[in-house]
């Protein structure tokens, strides 16, 4: 099945699977067999991978809009925080595969059973932490020094809150995501002016911005920033 379709690396195992008359975006799945969200499976060439829908998840909508260079790679220790139910974290997870770690923060307890049901049980390489990402205290002791902390909380204060979790577990030079939600952050002002505070508040912070992109068409009034961080 899917024998015909042609397959391109856009970025350490991260795929476009191209047919006859259109493409998608997939990882290859670390657990042959199993799905997370009723996402789509294609077996090339004895290989199983999973669709990664842009509508459902804002790091895949970045990625076709222009994020070449995902921080997130084989082996990477990832802080995520707001991690939901567990959608997205499932394609992270067979990026960073067994050699990499997801710490998944999740402040609601019905979205954080379905990821330990949906998710974490079948993935080793994933550990989930019920806490609040504004008070990173609270799971100091369990997370450990990280490359990459993704930040997708809809709250006013996300840049604060990414800045804050990257203060206690992002290694010196690397790289800090936030998913903007502009309409959670200010339902009056121009999500493009929004997006520019966060970024300008990152700044602040000692990070270098190195990507900012709106996700329209796939999701509205949103962006994606991705930058570095000095420890500054």
């Amino acid at each position: 099945m899917h024998g015909d379709m042609k397959i391109e690396e856009v970025s350490p195992a991260i795929y476009k699977l191209a047919g006859e008359t259109d493409s998608v975006l997939a990882t290859r799945n670390l657990t042959p067999g199993i799905r997370f969200y009723q996402e789509p499976v294609y077996t090339v060439g004895g290989v199983e991978y999973r669709g990664w829908n842009p509508t459902r998840s804002k790091l895949a909508a970045a990625i076709l809009l222009g994020l070449e260079s995902l921080p997130i790679k084989p082996c990477s220790r990832v802080l995520y925080l707001g991690a939901a139910s567990g959608t997205t974290i499932s394609h992270v997870s067979d990026i960073v595969g067994e050699g990499g770690h997801i710490w998944g923060v999740e402040f609601s307890p019905r979205p954080l059973r379905d990821f330990l049901e949906k998710v974490s049980k079948h993935r080793v390489n994933t550990s989930i932490i019920l806490g609040d990402a504004s008070k990173p205290e609270e799971y100091f002791g369990l997370v450990p020094m990280v490359d990459v902390v993704y930040c997708d909380v809809a709250q006013r204060n996300q840049a604060e809150i990414l800045a804050i979790n990257a203060g206690l577990f992002l290694k010196e030079g690397g790289t800090a995501m936030l998913c903007v939600k502009a309409r959670s952050i200010d339902t009056a002002q121009d999500p493009s002016v929004v997006i520019s505070r966060e970024a300008e508040t990152l700044a602040g912070y000692g990070f270098s911005i190195i990507f900012a992109k709106r996700l329209e068409p796939y999701e509205k009034d949103h962006a994606l920033i991705v930058a570095t961080y000095s420890g500054a």
